[in-house]
């Protein structure tokens, strides 16, 4: 692949207003190009660029378009930081007046330097607030796509679609559908701005001189101009990928644009390494239609606040996932008697193996899905106080809190990764990377977090306000939840026709639960999970719900259940219910 980096613009307000300030604070700045102006870090805007693509392996040679009227600089630039100066290519133009246009400046290097091998395009004079992106992803995502790459960003909040051609991306396919340059308010709602930053096959340079032949005129040859023919005229195959960052200085801009997004962006790195981030996720409790969620049934979950897992990550200079918990990946023991019996009892697997799937899964998924992360290392660790094997979805917990780090760190929204996907993906760690029997319940629920009614097709959060007591009981010395699963689902794709009827039944109850919590029918809300554990005890043997818990429904039916547990040697407390939508309940 070969890059070529655009600085043939003719800045001509920018140039003006520095040369015109009468505060002196940038004389020294007057002449000079504007991608050799300070960016990010102290370092010019073009060291950037040429740091990024100066890559042996990932491009055989790289070319740097301008003007005639700043070709001195950009000579003295290319012999002072090691770019080779045959590779400069002076496209003539000294004015605005008489520039040829960013797609006839492409057009000119791959003719004047016969060029026939895939190209990347980036206007070497953005300024790009992500000082540390990956390349390789980008052209990795490229080459795994039958057309052209196109990369966009997200709008900030203060900046207009107008000023940006925005692209409309099938969430799906990845594919470009439509192609706009500075839509007028109104005409999209997307906010995905697309900037000089291509990749084109070298089957499709011919598409260059083909749009040159019917765009004369200078003020049309621009590279927004340009792929909008491609997409929505010609129908060339233009696939997205996003950068989890943003640019600017793009075009005609002025010295108050330069000042403040310099400001902006050195800013957002000063202050990105430095903090760490910390999330946390809750248990849940699972309060009627359980087990159904893992066959195609209805159920209805809780956060809560009593039991949590928290992650914490901070950027370092290589990747730490591996920093053992001292309670749940123990390293040392008192003695051999101590190794066997705390390995007896919370087996071998801690947390460990969840943060690094959590991670493989991740950078798995922005690859796929077109999103480029930059190249930054982090520390990981956590800490959990959910009673192991209890079922309240500890390992779940410990996933979700890991995604939501990941997600900060590297700046990845909501839209990017939204709720109902970002379930299936926790799902798809524990299950796929770990083979841990799980269900989307608990993933759902600790995404949504508060009350949540799920069929699976839909998440309906529920009110929790004057919601009744809710307790919890669990056994001191547990057996492994996922074993409770048992031979249940293998009957259930037999077609059994007990457990088929068990799980609709289960869906039906969980409808009515949620018509009790609408109307708080608590009376009723307890006769139905009373029913529910009934119908699940009809379909899961003795030994699969296990004595112990059984015992334990038994407890919790007598009057004085707290004093009862507690004599039968079972942890029991009040839930705190953990409702979002509330601050300050952790």
């Amino acid at each position: 692949m070969i890059c070529i980096l655009l600085v043939a613009g003719h800045g001509t307000v920018l140039e003006t207003q520095i040369k015109s300030d009468v505060s002196g604070l940038y004389a020294h700045l007057a002449g000079v190009p504007k991608a050799l102006l300070p960016g990010v870090g102290g370092k010019k805007i073009l060291d950037f660029w040429w740091e990024t693509v100066n890559t042996r392996q990932l491009f055989s040679e790289v070319y740097l378009v301008t003007n005639a009227d700043k070709y001195k600089h950009y000579e003295r630039w290319a012999t002072a930081n090691d770019f080779p100066v045959e590779n400069v290519v002076n496209d003539g133009s000294t004015t605005l007046e008489d520039r040829l246009g960013a797609v006839a400046d492409v057009e000119l290097a791959i003719r004047s330097r016969q060029l026939q091998d895939d190209i990347m395009v980036i206007a070497g004079d953005m300024l790009c607030s992500d000082q540390s992106f990956d390349i390789a992803q980008v052209i990795r995502f490229f080459r795994s796509k039958p057309g052209e790459l196109a990369i966009y960003y997200e709008l900030e909040s203060g900046e207009k679609s107008c000023s940006r051609g925005i692209v409309e991306v099938c969430p799906n396919t990845h594919r470009v559908i439509r192609f706009l340059e500075k839509p007028p308010e109104g005409v999209t709602s997307s906010r995905l701005a697309s900037v000089v930053f291509y990749c084109l096959r070298k089957e499709s340079l011919l598409y260059i001189s083909e749009f040159l032949c019917q765009h004369l005129d200078a003020k049309d040859r621009t590279f927004g101009k340009f792929w909008e023919w491609l997409v929505n005229d010609v129908k060339d195959p233009v696939y997205g990928m996003k950068l989890p960052t943003g640019f600017q200085l793009i075009g005609q801009v002025g010295l108050s644009d330069y000042t403040k997004w310099l400001a902006h962006y050195s800013s957002k790195q000063q202050l990105s390494p430095s903090k760490p981030i910390t999330c946390r996720s809750h248990a849940r409790v699972g309060l009627i239609g359980n087990p159904s969620d893992g066959f195609n049934g209805k159920t209805i979950a809780m956060t809560i606040s009593n039991f949590w897992a928290e992650v914490t990550l901070v950027e370092s200079q290589t990747l730490v996932v591996l920093l053992p918990h001292p309670l749940n990946d123990p390293t040392e023991f008192g003695s051999l008697q101590d190794l066997f019996r705390v390995s007896r009892k919370e087996g071998y697997l801690g947390g460990l193996r969840l943060l690094q799937a959590t991670c493989k899964k991740f950078y798995q998924f922005c690859s796929e899905q077109g999103i480029a992360l930059s190249k930054q290392n982090f520390t990981l660790k956590y800490d959990t106080n959910i009673p192991r094997q209890v079922g309240l979805a500890g390992s779940s917990a410990i996933v979700s809190a890991t995604l939501k780090c990941l997600m900060k760190f590297y700046n990845i929204t909501d839209n990017d990764l939204p709720k109902p996907v970002r379930a299936n993906f926790i799902l798809n760690v524990e299950t796929d990377e770990l083979f841990i029997t799980a269900g989307l319940q608990d993933r759902v629920v600790q995404v949504y977090e508060g009350l949540v009614y799920m069929d699976f097709r839909e998440y309906v959060p529920l009110e929790m306000k004057d919601l009744p007591l809710f307790w919890l009981a669990y056994l001191g010395d547990p057996s492994d939840s996922g074993r409770i699963h048992s031979n249940v689902r293998q009957r259930w794709l037999n077609g059994e026709s007990a457990v088929v009827e068990a799980m609709k039944s289960f869906a039906e109850l969980t409808d009515q639960a949620r018509a009790a919590f609408q109307c708080k029918d608590w009376a009723r809300l307890s006769q139905l999970m009373d029913e529910n554990f009934e119908l699940r005890r009809s379909v899961y043997t003795e030994e699969c719900l296990g004595s112990g818990n059984l015992r334990m429904v038994q407890l919790a039916r007598q009057m004085e259940m707290k004093r009862a547990f507690q004599e039968a040697g079972c942890v029991f407390c009040l839930i705190v219910p953990y409702d979002p939508s509330v601050e300050g309940q952790d």
